[in-house]
């Protein structure tokens, strides 16, 4: 399979639309002939990085995260997007059992289970404009039954 696809999906940072995010992204990874394996590894990068947006960057506020995907060859890109607080120290912010919000029992791992899930993770963040997380998965080489 040698071509792009795109998708695009906006939500409200409500904890509710977590699981919509990860489905829609898993759905449109299945594309790809992904494994049972790839799928969960996916669905739980995007569900750390949807949390890290409606817990993080906006608190007690409810705005927009905004989900790009695309597919290239056998990768696929993920792009998280939030125009929240941003990060004042993404480094930091990065390190495995840091979290600024302890208050509510987080483990700190979100960004360490994004980077162990997928093959690359970037993340970019400007204090008061919001912060992008891109992530990119290659998925193996099987055959599938359609190609």
């Amino acid at each position: 399979m040698d071509y792009t696809n795109e998708m695009k999906l906006e939500i409200d940072s409500r904890s509710c639309n977590e699981g919509l995010a990860r489905v829609a992204v898993a759905a449109f990874a299945t594309q790809l002939n992904p494994t049972l394996e790839e799928v969960a590894d996916i669905k739980t990068a995007v569900s750390e990085a949807i949390t890290n947006c409606i817990v993080h960057a906006y608190e007690k506020e409810t705005d927009k995260i905004r989900i790009d995907c695309r597919t290239k060859d056998r990768e696929i890109y993920i792009t998280v997007t939030d125009y929240g607080k941003g990060i004042e120290d993404v480094q930091k912010a990065m390190e495995p059992l840091f979290t600024t919000r302890p208050d509510q029992d987080r483990a700190g791992m979100g960004f360490a289970f994004m980077e162990a899930f997928m093959d690359e993770l970037q993340v970019q963040s400007q204090p008061g404009k919001g912060t992008v997380v891109q992530m990119r998965r290659k998925i193996g080489n099987r055959s599938s039954f359609y190609d």
